[in-house]
């Protein structure tokens, strides 16, 4: 299958294309335009949505200049060495025309439910936390990356440190289906943030 079919399989089975900026490892403000502009050629479909790599800042003057609705570029948590956003709403909020969708944290501690949770922690106290934030906030906003399903316990292939590594490959599949399926018995729906946005 190559990326053409990847893409329009994604498109058919009901999943949203957003923009994870043009680069990964670089970032110029023609990035955003640029970024939007070619996904909506490859995809046929409309780009709203935005997401900077590494949840780096980004000017939301500039986002909604170039057209996006949302962002979800922020972790309202604290990470040692990257950010401290403490002070940022944990759930969504409108921010210069532009609603900010964080990903999520648990409430009071505000234990980010990304990746690095996922692979690292008991799949019942990763449970525990989904649910506590669920009943609270009523969504789940968390995020994974496709090479998560490689397996990264290869150090002298791929150098990833054993947080990142651990339960990668078949292990990321095995958790990852154990945990649709607990919120498909939980009887949580699954939607775009373009369906969200309507919702709001």
């Amino acid at each position: 299958m190559n990326a053409k079919e990847v893409i329009d399989r994604i498109i058919v089975e009901g999943h949203e294309i957003a923009s994870h900026n043009y680069h990964h490892s670089q970032f110029e403000i023609k990035h955003l335009k640029e970024s939007k502009d070619k996904l909506e050629e490859l995809t046929g479909t409309e780009v709203i949505g935005f997401r900077m790599p590494r949840m780096y800042p980004v000017d939301e003057k500039e986002i909604f200049k170039v057209g996006y609705q949302y962002n979800s570029s922020i972790n309202p948590t604290y990470l040692p060495g990257r950010y401290n956003h403490f002070d940022k709403p944990r759930t969504y909020f409108p921010q210069e025309n532009v609603l900010q969708i964080p990903a999520s944290v648990s409430p009071i501690i505000r234990f980010p439910l990304f990746w690095l949770s996922f692979h690292n922690l008991p799949l019942g106290v990763y449970k525990f936390l989904a649910k506590w934030t669920m009943k609270n906030d009523k969504y789940l906003n968390i995020y994974f990356h496709p090479w998560e399903f490689t397996n990264l316990n290869q150090p002298e292939k791929f150098g990833f440190p054993k947080y990142a590594s651990k339960n990668s490959g078949q292990q990321m599949i095995h958790r990852f289906d154990k945990l649709i399926t607990w919120m498909k018995e939980k009887k949580y729906t699954f939607g775009t943030f373009k369906s969200f946005l309507k919702t709001i």
